[in-house]
């Protein structure tokens, strides 16, 4: 099975941090965890090759040069990209669909 490698960028790193703080709020510690888990798990999944692909354009990012895709796991957005020679997934930008559109810019 081909792999790709997984990078995230520092803006995604911040975003898994905002997420897991305001679900912590919301629902608690434990849960919180649960979910960010559940995320990661669902990262995971772009580096076998066969699934990168999965998941619909990012219209949000359809301004850009390169295509973004976008995953969705529970109330979380994940945007992602492929390097240019296909080896690499970044994620971009995590988001919780329950925060203010806002606090995402």
């Amino acid at each position: 099975m081909a792999e790709n490698q997984i990078k995230w960028t520092r803006r995604a790193v911040k975003d898994l941090q905002r997420v897991y703080f305001f679900n912590n709020e919301l629902i608690g510690e434990e849960k919180s965890f649960s979910i960010i888990e559940s995320l990661l798990k669902r990262v995971d999944m772009l580096a076998d090759k066969r699934f990168v692909r999965m998941g619909p354009r990012d219209e949000q990012f359809s301004h850009l040069k390169r295509e973004y895709k976008k995953l969705v796991e529970g109330h979380l957005k994940i945007t992602y990209r492929m390097s240019s020679d296909h080896t690499c997934v970044y994620i971009n930008r995590v988001f919780d669909t329950r925060q203010n559109p806002l606090k995402n810019k």
